[in-house]
């Protein structure tokens, strides 16, 4: 596994710092452990109650206790961390005056570490809604509490530990899946091969898994699964809540890209009940992008996993209900409140939904694309991907910004990066500064006028891939083991036609005045609606369906940038505000 850098920095770091390929934590313990003073005690006791352990009693343990913040009022606690199948090792012995809490703690999520008392030990018990309530509350403190539980978190994934034990063979397609999926979501966890670890065979000699059924995995409470999909992972890890209540949400934001985010970071802040759903990973598209050198207030840049990961920091702190992975399957806007019927049949209900589930990678017509997707063939280009390239000859194809970021970020692994394009060139599809950078890279070969016709493997993945001059049909084979597909996205929005939210001719929603009268829908809803969808007070950001927003890459006529969504995820919430204070009184 990679070593962490920037997903989980603090703002008040400089961005040299969130930059660094890795993080001297040892320089930053005073942050990581902070001690508090009695006047801070004092003011803390407001937000929590007292509570006594004898010693050597167990306070919590990894993956089946739930807290929001505990702080040590007198005696000691003894912090240990899971190396892997039934060892632990000692992280810390913290004392008086400092706590214990991590980032899962401000949504209540297991902890990632377990706590035993050394002598009698009286701390102050902090729930999650009071962590969050402290942290708006008590400026200062907040900020060094927010600063501590980000670096612990990044102290875990530093050190490969905290989380889920991944067992399987080195280079099994499915246990690159899990890891890429635990990476992107920022969350530790450990890789143990059984031709290695000893402990790691053992268990495969007790569960014999078929080559279907790797990787086994280890949560956090010792409950082993076969090949777990990203649902079953992210259940077992906290990830994905129970959503089968009976709770009606203000906002219901689909997506957690950098629009859905700024949605709910915005909306929560305001005072409204949020619930973020992902079907992947927090960041959509544009989490994957290596650099991001045209975002405002970042002159030497950061990567789309630093920003997406303060963002979701962000929006934690506010009270963000986060689901991830959940895949949204129908809209259903025949009754008030309005539905979102999930993959997995549960319902969840909502005043307000905010479409901002982006846009899929388009995949070309390859015959046997899937076969090697996640064996040779990614759609992002991640540490992980990045690691898998060292020193090999890799192809890319696409010719837009993310392809470009790729490619400069691949090359610095790669050996070669082949970079496969159908246009005359970059110009019509990628910012200068990309082009110029691509162009000073020699390991970046440029094919223009060629597409990817085959792929080739075997059972252990990609072998090699064949490509086509468009102009002479001159064909060659090229031995590579890795396969980057950049070649845009279609809008994810095939799962709305159940509702009729109007869309243009490629599929992308319209909003505001690009609704047209026919398109709206008024009736067929249980409450009264707050006024006539084509009047012109609807909301520019709204589409055809009364309090149905939709902002981003999804929108029709959206500009494809991350400033554009942030800001149309921050613009959406005056309009969903607007919508609210019409509903009749007594709605629900």
């Amino acid at each position: 596994m990679p070593s962490t850098t920037p997903e989980f920095i603090p703002e008040s770091t400089t961005d040299d710092a969130v930059q660094a390929p890795a993080m001297d934590l040892a320089s930053r313990s005073h942050q990581i452990w902070p001690v508090f003073s009695a006047a801070e005690l004092r003011r803390l006791e407001r937000f929590g109650h007292h509570a006594r352990h004898a010693d050597g009693a167990t306070m919590f343990q990894a993956g089946s206790s739930d807290f929001g913040m505990l702080v040590i009022l007198s005696g000691k606690v003894a912090i240990s961390r899971h190396e892997g199948l039934g060892k632990t090792s000692p992280l810390s012995e913290l004392v008086a005056g400092q706590f214990i809490a991590e980032v899962a703690q401000l949504s209540g999520r297991p902890a990632l570490v377990n706590g035993a008392a050394v002598g009698e030990v009286e701390v102050l018990v902090i729930s999650p809604e009071s962590l969050r309530a402290l942290i708006v509350a008590e400026a200062e403190m907040g900020e060094r509490i927010v600063r501590a539980l980000i670096l612990r978190r990044v102290g875990l994934i530093n050190v490969n530990s905290g989380g889920p034990v991944l067992v399987g063979p080195r280079g099994n397609g499915n246990l690159f899946q899990l890891q890429s999926f635990l990476a992107s979501n920022g969350h530790p966890h450990t890789v143990l091969d059984p031709a290695t670890d000893a402990a790691a065979a053992a268990l495969a000699g007790r569960y014999q898994p078929t080559p279907q059924e790797w990787p086994l995995v280890v949560c956090p409470d010792g409950k082993v699964m076969k090949n777990p999909g990203n649902a079953e992972l992210g259940r077992c890890l906290g990830m994905l809540p129970d959503l089968s209540g009976d709770k009606i949400f203000d906002v219901l934001v689909v997506g957690a890209g950098p629009a859905g985010l700024a949605t709910a970071v915005y909306a929560a802040s305001e005072g409204l009940s949020v619930l973020a759903l992902e079907q992947r990973a927090y960041g959509g598209q544009a989490g994957a992008s290596a650099r991001i050198e045209n975002y405002l207030g970042f002159p030497t840049g950061i990567s789309g996993r630093a920003l997406a990961g303060r963002a979701y920091v962000q929006a934690q702190k506010f009270g963000v209900e986060i689901a991830t992975p959940a895949s949204a399957a129908n809209l259903l806007c025949d009754s008030w409140p309005l539905r979102v019927k999930l993959c997995d049949g549960t319902q969840v209900r909502a005043r307000t939904v905010v479409l901002s589930c982006g846009a899929r990678y388009r995949r070309p017509s390859l015959a046997n694309l899937k076969t090697y997707e996640g064996r040779g063939v990614y759609y992002w280009a991640s540490p992980i991907e990045a690691k898998l390239c060292k020193e090999e000859e890799i192809i890319l194809v696409g010719g837009g910004n993310s392809a470009g970021q790729a490619a400069v970020f691949l090359s610095g692994h790669a050996a070669r990066v082949h970079m496969v394009i159908r246009g005359a060139g970059l110009a019509a599809s990628m910012s200068s500064y990309l082009i110029d950078r691509i162009a000073a890279t020699p390991n970046i070969i440029l094919h223009t006028h060629t597409e990817i016709i085959a792929l080739e493997g075997d059972e252990d993945g990609l072998q090699g891939a064949r490509w086509r001059n468009r102009q002479t049909g001159e064909e060659c084979d090229c031995s590579v083991r890795r396969v980057f597909l950049f070649v845009g996205a279609d809008p994810n929005t095939d799962w709305l036609r159940d509702c009729a939210v109007a869309v243009d001719e490629q599929g992308f929603i319209r909003t505001g005045f690009d609704v047209t009268r026919a398109e709206c829908r008024a009736h067929g809803h249980a409450a009264p609606l707050p006024y006539p969808p084509d009047l012109p007070e609807r909301a520019a950001l709204e589409t055809s369906v009364p309090g149905v927003f939709a902002i981003g890459d999804v929108r029709a006529g959206s500009t494809k940038r991350v400033a554009a969504a942030v800001g149309e995820g921050a613009a959406v919430v005056s309009q969903i505000h607007g919508f609210l204070a019409r509903l009749p009184v007594g709605s629900a």
